[in-house]
């Protein structure tokens, strides 16, 4: 059996994938390489990594090297509670100021990036930044935070109640499209996966074992993701009944509906197919 490297983004959104691995509940042949999602791109696309959640933005420029393991994906369906924007006016009111985003993300960047243009209609100027809430709102305008940061600064926005506007990009986008939102995907290199189709296959069983092995323990999750982050246990067992770790025909639709409009904004340079490990045909 091959060594593999899979990739672990450190948020909260992948704890009930990866909660079964790291407790030896399941054995994974391999290590994990804990990061940041923009980190686990890098490493994954420069040939370091095997197998990693990828940003959906990502995988958009580089669907010809990987394969999206079926059932699977980091989503939701409207609010998602944990990419959030902040700002001290509220966004419609933004039009030509500074806007910091974090550094840590890909595809709520672009996220954002497409409601302004196509949903808010307001031009801002972007500027990437280290994840501060309070540095970012001395520097801005507003504040794009992801994972675990957004959530306990949104949790320092009730506490101190300051005079923050929130918005949750999740339920921005299910206004605008009506459509469920796919943040990232586990993907599997493409070259390996060709060349050893049977260790393709363990590791999409794999993690989708390991998935239902968190999700029928939230409350050992919730104590967990609790010591982790402190993070009020109310929040977190809310959060693990929000994220959505679909990856069905419904979920594929909202995904190629995003990069519709990442095309349009000129992100992406071409229309995006999805080509999905096991399955036969690819949809775009």
């Amino acid at each position: 059996m091959t060594w593999l490297s899979l990739g672990q983004i450190e948020y909260l959104n992948c704890l009930p994938v990866y909660h079964a691995l790291e407790e030896g509940l399941i054995p994974l042949n391999g290590e994990l390489v804990k990061g940041p999602p923009t980190r686990l791109n890098r490493m994954f696309l420069e040939g370091v990594l095997h197998c990693t959640p990828l940003s959906s933005i990502e995988y958009a420029k580089h669907a010809g090297d990987c394969f999206i393991l079926p059932h699977l994906s980091i989503a939701s369906d409207g609010r998602v509670a944990s990419v959030l924007f902040f700002s001290h006016l509220p966004v419609t009111e933004l039009e030509g100021k500074k806007i910091c985003v974090t550094t840590a993300s890909a595809t709520s960047v672009v996220l954002l990036r497409i409601l302004f243009e196509h949903y808010y209609h307001v031009e801002v100027e972007f500027h990437p930044v280290k994840a501060d809430l309070k540095t970012m709102l001395e520097m801005g305008e507003g504040a794009l935070l992801i994972g675990d940061n957004a959530m306990q600064a949104h949790q320092q926005v009730i506490r101190e109640g300051l005079p923050v506007f929130v918005t949750d990009l999740g339920q921005a986008w299910k206004d605008f499209t009506g459509e469920k939102m796919v943040y990232a995907l586990w993907v599997i290199r493409r070259e390996f996966a060709e060349a050893h189709p049977q260790e393709a296959n363990a590791m999409a069983e794999l993690l989708y074992s390991s998935l239902k092995i968190g999700m029928n323990n939230l409350p050992v999750l919730v104590k967990k993701a609790h010591r982790r982050t402190g993070l009020p246990p109310q929040v977190l067992e809310d959060y693990f009944h929000t994220i959505r770790y679909n990856f069905d025909d419904s979920y594929r639709r909202a995904l190629l509906t995003f990069y519709d409009y990442a095309y349009k904004s000129g992100i992406i340079e071409e229309r995006v197919k999805l080509f999905i490990w096991g399955e036969d045909t690819c949809q775009g």
